[in-house]
Parts: C-alpha cells; structure tokens; sequence
C-alpha cells in the first residue's frame, strides 16, 4: 500500500475522525462547496466532483442538511458563501520527505501562517511552488474493503485492470486500486456493477519515487504531518514517505 494511502488508513485506526467530529465535518462541507464551484453546478448527477464529495460526507454521517447548506455556499446562496479557495502548500519534512498539502480557506493569511510556523517548529522546510508537485502525479483512488468476505484478492484485482485500472496494491485486507483521475468514476461504476465493496473513491497525489527513513526520522515525519491535517484549514496531506507496517503500528500505539 502506498505511503499516502497507509497514512490516511492510520488516521482512521486512531480515531482522529470520531473525536474531531466538528472538525471532519467542516471539511466535507469544503469539499463539496469547491466541488460545486469548480466541478460545474450543484447537480450531482452532472458534476462528479460533487458526487464524489456527497458519498463521503453520507459515509461519515454528516447530516443531510449540512450537505445541503455546503452546496448552497458553492452556489453563491446564503449569508456565508464568502470566497473559499483552494492552497497547495510545497515542503520538506525531515530528511528531505516530500510534502504537498492541500488547503482550503477563506483566509489566505491566516492559513499560510499555520502552516509555515507548523513545518518550521517541526523541523520542516516550506518549499517555494513547483518544488515538490513535480514528484507527485494526481490520480483517482479507489479503495475496496474485502475483509470480512470471500472474494480472493487476486480475482478482484484482475477485474480492476480489466475496468481500466493503473495499479492494484493491497494491505491487510484491503485493496487500493489507481486510476488516471478521468477514469475515475468509468472504473468505479465498472466495480460497483461486479458488486464489489467500493468503501471509497477520491482524488490522490501519488508520488512517482518513495523514500525510506530510520524509524527515528521517520516517527518524526508522522507526527509532523498528523500535526499539519490538525490544523482547521488543511483538508489533506501528501508525502512521498515509505511507511512501513512496522512504523504504522508504532505511530498507532
């Protein structure tokens, strides 16, 4: 399983989304205000983006009227759709791991501000723009959860390919599944009709090159980064760090 993908699965395991319930939920409303904004109106059934966005906000419960209320904002309706836009942060984190980390704000200042004081008192470096993007590549994710069934992981996989799958990694169970973003939601629709247990499909920067840390460095670049996606307006962290199962385990204790 891919650094990025590892990471998030490791955020998940210690509950970071239940206890910051207030917080998770004001980035899906981001999410699916941009997608109204920048992926063509608030009709899910017209703009993918917005559907994507919807799914999970619905997966982690968030009331139907807050989703509501985030379309309206990317519509240009009520008293707060003030301008929210999209930041993309470059840097490097200890021991020269790559970082992009994707903001959304109201307040460019304020948020520039977090994040440069966060990567500097963590040892980090802010990286001036294009000095890290050119290592990742955007892609589509898809994630099927096979745990509890009997589908035989090696069959699903040969199923993703022929939907029109990049690439297939598994972990414990679960199969992390790359596709050009276009492709996205062509090969979700593809799995989802094979009846298969899609838990997830979203936009990824995955990193063309990985780079492996002692677990001392490398515990340091975790803790950075769960600090950076602490933070109010950072609705996702990127690295290119290899995240071994052994290091997973010990950030999770």
């Amino acid at each position: 399983m891919s650094g990025h993908s590892k990471w998030h699965t490791i955020r998940r395991s210690k509950g970071v989304a239940d206890q910051r319930r207030g917080q998770l939920f004001t980035r899906l409303a981001r999410d699916i205000t941009i997608a109204v904004r920048e992926g063509g109106g608030g009709e899910p059934d017209m703009n993918f983006r917005l559907r994507l966005a919807m799914d999970k906000a619905r997966q982690n419960n968030m009331p139907t009227d807050s989703i509501q209320r985030a379309i309206d904002r990317g519509l240009g309706k009520g008293s707060d759709s003030d301008a929210m836009e999209v930041i993309i942060y470059e840097g490097y984190a200890p021991g020269g791991v790559a970082l992009l980390i994707e903001a959304a704000t109201d307040n460019r200042n304020r948020t520039s501000a977090d994040v440069r004081s966060t990567l500097t008192k963590n040892g980090a470096n802010p990286g001036e723009p294009g000095s890290v993007a050119w290592m990742f590549e955007q892609k589509g994710l898809i994630t099927i959860d096979l745990s509890g069934t009997r589908l035989d992981p090696e069959e699903v996989m040969l199923q993703a390919i022929d939907a029109g799958a990049e690439d297939v990694e598994t972990s414990d169970g679960t199969l992390e599944i790359y596709t050009e973003w276009t492709m996205l939601n062509d090969v979700r629709l593809q799995l989802l009709e094979q009846s298969l247990p899609v838990v997830g499909a979203e936009k990824t920067m995955r990193p063309t090159t990985q780079i492996q840390l002692d677990d001392k460095d490398a515990m340091q670049v975790l803790r950075l980064m769960s600090k950076l996606e602490d933070l109010d307006d950072v609705q996702q962290v990127y690295s290119n760090l290899d995240i071994s199962d052994e290091l997973a385990n010990a950030f999770e204790e």
